[in-house]
Parts: structure tokens; sequence; C-alpha cells
């Protein structure tokens, strides 16, 4: 599944230091404004415990874990709405992407230069919010004129574009992001072309020094009180600690690291996982002594449309899933023992498959 989350935020608030900490792709760091021109693109493996004792209990020829894309945005200023900086490069990368992670310096260091002069988190974020509130803004008004028309001349379907359009233009006039306004399944059915960047998920990223990385500061702070509103979640992360640990060679050594700075888990996989939640999505898996595999699928996909992803004529000729319940898997130790039980369900083409299912297809072409 080709879903990508983009790296936004100021210039020189961590951004490409995160970036390469994530990825194997390397960006070119340099402590001035626009140092990332065109965004770079990583395929960013998803760290999951449910595949590692896959692995340890079938021991398998050939090991897949799942991956999303992370792309690393030129760094934004004010008036990027009206193409200035690399404004326009900017808008048109993120709206590319179907969700954000917005990076937000809580750090001080007076040799890395501020953009602004001063630290200051929620003045950061309130620029970034701004500017892509403008652009929506200008989407919403370019779409409203000619909607209201064909509203007026009866078009039904114009009519409830148009309401929903009002709703987010008042909305956006109020400097609130097109999320905040909330809409029903079919509501956004009828206005799913309009692309919004503030209506995308968003993930705030805190970048902190190493001292504070378990805590967070002053600045943190700050944040969180920021977007107690949004319903966003916010992460802590110190992007220079994830660098050095990123250096080591070893699994233990870098256990060693985290825990000399108080972590039970590193930053970098926190934010991979909460990035995947942040694009509403799931794992099933395949297992055997060939290959354990973790698949992507978008919540809430039925059996047929979760057989596709492996093939298409999995979808088309599907007959039924077996599916075993990961706990199940791994308390009784293989889908033999699960079988000579009965714990494996038999689902037919309406099952809603859940995350960390292990499912069998079988299908008929």
């Amino acid at each position: 599944m080709a879903l990508q989350c983009g790296i936004v935020g100021l210039p020189n608030v961590g951004k490409s230091t995160l970036f390469n900490c994530l990825s194997n792709a390397r960006a070119q760091a340099a402590n001035f404004p626009f140092c990332t021109i065109e965004p770079n693109v990583g395929v960013i493996t998803v760290p999951d415990e449910r595949l590692t004792k896959l692995v340890e209990l079938d021991n398998p020829k050939r090991v897949v874990p799942t991956t999303i894309e992370i792309v690393d945005i030129a760094g934004l200023v004010k008036g990027a709405s009206k193409g200035e900086g690399l404004g326009n490069k900017f808008l048109a990368n993120i709206r590319n992407t179907n969700a954000i992670i917005h990076v937000l310096r809580c750090f001080e260091n007076e040799n890395i230069t501020h953009v602004d002069g001063t630290v200051d988190p929620v003045r950061d974020k309130g620029i970034i919010d701004t500017e892509l509130q403008l652009k929506d803004l200008e989407t919403i008004e370019n779409r409203i004129g000619k909607c209201q028309k064909q509203a007026t001349a009866g078009d039904k379907i114009a009519k409830r574009q148009y309401d929903i359009l009002c709703r987010y233009k008042e909305a956006l006039e109020q400097g609130l992001s097109a999320r905040t306004v909330e809409l029903t399944a079919e509501e956004r059915k009828v206005v799913w072309d309009l692309n919004l960047l503030t209506d995308k998920p968003v993930l705030y990223v805190c970048n902190v020094d190493e001292a504070s990385a378990v805590k967070g500061n002053v600045h943190t702070e700050a944040v969180k009180a920021a977007i107690q509103s949004e319903h966003a979640e916010m992460l802590i992360v110190a992007a220079s600690a994830e660098a050095d640990i990123a250096e080591l060679e070893t699994y233990e050594e870098r256990q060693m690291f985290l825990q000399d700075m108080g972590l039970e888990e590193s930053g970098v996989s926190r934010l991979i996982k909460a990035a995947y939640r942040l694009l509403d999505l799931q794992t099933f898996f395949t297992t055997g002594a060939d290959e354990s595999r973790a698949w992507t699928f978008r919540r809430g996909m039925k059996a047929p449309e979760t057989a596709g992803i492996i093939h298409t004529d999995f979808e088309r000729g599907f007959i039924r899933a077996e599916v075993i319940k990961y706990a199940d898997y791994v308390e009784l130790g293989s889908e033999r023992a699960c079988r000579e039980v009965g714990k494996i369900g038999i689902e037919g083409k309406e099952y809603v498959v859940e995350d960390g299912d292990i499912m069998h297809f079988l299908f008929n072409v």
C-alpha cells in the first residue's frame, strides 16, 4: 500500500535528522533554511513484536515485515500559501501525502539557528497551521461559488456540497483546521475530492534534547496544552540521541543506550508505530515453514479485500478464509495444534479482518 506520512516543520527543527534515523535514505543536512529541497522518500520497516514471536515459533526460511513510506518535505516559512520560499512546492508535496508528522523544535541550542530567532514551538505550530489553513481557504473559496450556482439551480448533490463547504469555510476563517469539522461518512463522500491540507490526520513530534527525552520540558508542556482540543497524538523524541542510537551496530548496544536514557523503546520505533496508526493501518499475518509475513490493510476491510492484498486472484475467486487469533497461535504454538483443538475460524465474505489475525485464504479462479 503506497500510503505516505509527510514530515513537516519549519527549517532547522530536526526533520531531516529524524528522517535519517527512520530511513536508509540520507538527506543533505545543513544548519540553514531550505536544506531539503526535493522530498526524500524512505520505505520504513514497522517494528512488530508479534512477527518476531511468529518467527520464533515457525523458524521460517523468509521473514517479511510490513512497511510504510515516510516523506521528508522542505521546510516552510511565513507566506508559503502565497508562494514564499519553497511554499508552492511544499504545499504540493504535502497534498500528496495521507497524513502529517509535524515536528516541533523543543530544544535550546545556540549553534543551530532558528528561522525566527527564538525557540517557541507553539508559535512555530501556528505558523504552519496558518499557512495550511490559508491554502485550504483558497481551495474552498474557489469551489464554493460554482457549487452555490448549481445548488441554486436545484442540484441536490451541489446543495449538500455547498452546506459542507460553508462549514469548512467558517472553521478556517476562525483559524481552525478542517479536521475540526465533524462530518459523517456520507458527508465525507460528497467532498472526498477536496483533499484539504488541514483535514489530514496529524501527529505532533516534539524534538527535545537528550535530558528531556523521558519527561519532556517546558516546551513540550506548552505544545501539549496547545493541541488539547485537536484530539491529536503527541510524541517526545530526542532526534540527536536517536541518531547516535542508529549508529550502534548491535541490538544489545542500542538497548543499553536506551536503558541509560531511561527509555524502554526508542523514539524512532514509537514514531513508526504511531505513524502506522495515524494512517489507520492494521496488520494481518501469514506464517509457516516457508515464510512468516506481515501484511498491511486498512482498518475495517473485509476478508476478500485483504485477500486481494496478497494477490488479485485471491479476491476475485474468494471462497472463505481460515482465521487463527494471534493469542491462540502463540499459546498453542502451531497451526496444527490450533486445528486439533478447533481454534481455526471459518469466515466468509462479510468477515471484518481484525488486527493480528493469522489468515489462510481459499479461492478458486
